[in-house]
């Protein structure tokens, strides 16, 4: 069934950003659609003949309808947590009816849907629940909807991944809530890919079906800690369950422990009261294929994790703001600049390795605002980066997000740390004569209210070692890569649209 034309709602997303490519190697032609598209420009797919990206929001049905014209099925892989906060159910509730109503008025033949398995019933989670309603809302205009309900996706960069790898890795002893002892069937990254093409492969036996997909075993949560802990190769971890601890109190440990939110953790941990695992078998005599054990699919993400081979992140979701509400106010700017014996591609390289593993200038300061970040409820230093050298536009990095990004020219970060204001930090590359690059770093803070200026003004004094340091790293490092490399290919990183006017201001 290849000749049919497939779209993909959620491309820029951890799933979605896996699937279209193994798409196009099936040889479907695939459009993904999008809210920023410029998420996408740089992946590697993207020169592929049989791959388009369109622009549409969920909420403009007349938009989407016109992008789903041609699609005979449509992947719908759209989950609204990071966006939309505690809202989040609501949200993926009407978004999901306009998708529907969008998708009847296109023409689009079927729906294919991944939500999550849980069993019926009053305890539901509300995440679990949403996932359902969300089913629902999706089959209100009567179109065919293929639902595959998954529990925990193991995969590098997923976030069920990284919340283990950062509990095991960090906690020798772990205090848990009851849910430990919790069944779960995980399902590698791999079969869940496959399971989603095979309802494309098989559409008669998969049309307006719901099938349970889950791995090859079924553990407690404490076991999987500890196959994580042996695939870490660390001694033993001590789990501790204890009746007292509730789903927000674990949502705040999981916050302060992993890299993600209180407001995502604590949806993820109501729904590890409900024990999630297959009751319906039969996906596998449809789409047979050799389900990967938890070690198996462990082994893997680390295996993609040592090779720098992760393609997509579960933090790659994140929303790009646009112009703040009281863009217009007054603007803090601190500018500096260094002309670098080094040509721009090398200043290029070194100022899109910052952050993550590869640190920050005066590092332990960065450090210390990362744990101040955290402890106000921000994302902090441990959300890292995908990969050691590459960025991409939407990419988190850290406790920034990369909102303007061109070849050998600029880089340009927007601040998602709790601040009483909205920050951005841009670098701007400048070729000279005779192989030379003039390096401008420029960071800038248009504050919210008094508690704004006087956040400035506390901070202030820290800039001239912090961002001195900084563009005094990045020349060095530029040398160094001049020395010991070549030009990267323009593939590198994508350009993207120009950086929030603030940054121009």
């Amino acid at each position: 069934m290849a000749g049919q034309h497939i779209a993909v709602l959620g491309a820029t997303g951890y799933v979605g950003g896996r699937l279209v490519p193994r798409l196009l190697q099936a040889g479907y032609p695939v459009r993904c659609i999008a809210r920023y598209p410029a998420k996408l420009a740089e992946r590697d797919w993207t020169s592929h003949p049989n791959a388009q990206i369109a622009q549409a929001d969920l909420d403009d049905v007349p938009a989407l309808t016109a992008q789903l014209k041609g699609c005979d099925s449509a992947f719908y892989l759209v989950h609204s947590m990071l966006a939309a906060g505690s809202e989040y159910a609501a949200k993926d509730r009407k978004i999901a009816e306009s998708f529907a109503q969008a998708a009847r008025d296109a023409g689009v033949k079927r729906i294919i849907y991944l939500g999550g398995l849980g069993e019926l019933g009053s305890d539901l989670s509300e995440h679990l629940r949403s996932r359902q309603e969300v089913e629902t809302a999706l089959r209100s205009t009567g179109l065919p909807v293929t639902v595959l309900r998954a529990a925990m996706i193991i995969g590098s960069g997923s976030a069920s991944f990284e919340i283990l790898r950062y509990l095991v890795n960090r906690l020798p002893v772990m205090v848990t809530p009851k849910w430990v002892t919790t069944e779960c069937q995980p399902i590698s990254i791999d079969n869940v890919l496959q399971y989603l093409i095979g309802c494309l492969d098989h559409p008669h036996a998969t049309q307006g079906e719901t099938f349970d997909i889950g791995g090859a075993d079924v553990l407690p949560y404490s076991a999987i800690m500890r196959i994580m802990a042996e695939e870490l190769r660390l001694p033993k971890r001590w789990i501790i369950p204890v009746p007292v601890l509730t789903p927000r109190l674990s949502s705040y440990w999981i916050h302060l422990v992993t890299p993600l939110s209180a407001d995502i953790a604590r949806p993820l941990a109501e729904g590890l009261r409900n024990p999630v695992v297959c009751r319906d078998k039969r996906i596998l005599n449809i789409v047979p294929q050799r389900l990967l054990s938890t070690r198996e699919a462990i082994q893997a993400a680390f295996q993609q994790i040592e090779s720098m081979e992760v393609e997509t992140s579960w933090s790659m979701a994140g929303h790009i703001p646009g112009d703040p509400d009281w863009a217009g106010g007054k603007v803090f700017r601190d500018a500096r600049s260094m002309d670098v014996e080094t040509p721009d591609w090398s200043v290029y390289q070194a100022v899109c390795r910052i952050g993550g593993r590869n640190g920050w200038a005066m590092g332990w300061l960065w450090k210390i605002r990362g744990v101040l970040d955290r402890l106000a409820g921000g994302p902090g230093l441990r959300r890292g980066r995908r990969h050691p050298t590459q960025l991409r536009f939407g990419e988190a990095l850290d406790f920034w997000r990369v909102v303007g990004i061109e070849h050998n020219r600029r880089l340009t970060l927007r601040a998602e740390m709790r601040l009483p204001g909205e920050a951005v930090l841009d670098f701007e590359i400048e070729p000279l004569a005779n192989g030379k690059s003039r390096l401008s770093q420029t960071a800038l803070f248009q504050p919210r209210g008094l508690l704004g200026l006087m956040y400035w003004w506390a901070v202030y004094p820290f800039h001239h070692f912090v961002f001195q340091k900084m563009l005094e790293g990045l020349a060095h490092d530029a040398l160094r890569i001049t020395n010991s490399t070549t030009p990267r290919p323009k593939s590198m990183a994508s350009e993207s649209p120009s950086p929030p006017s603030m940054a121009r201001s």
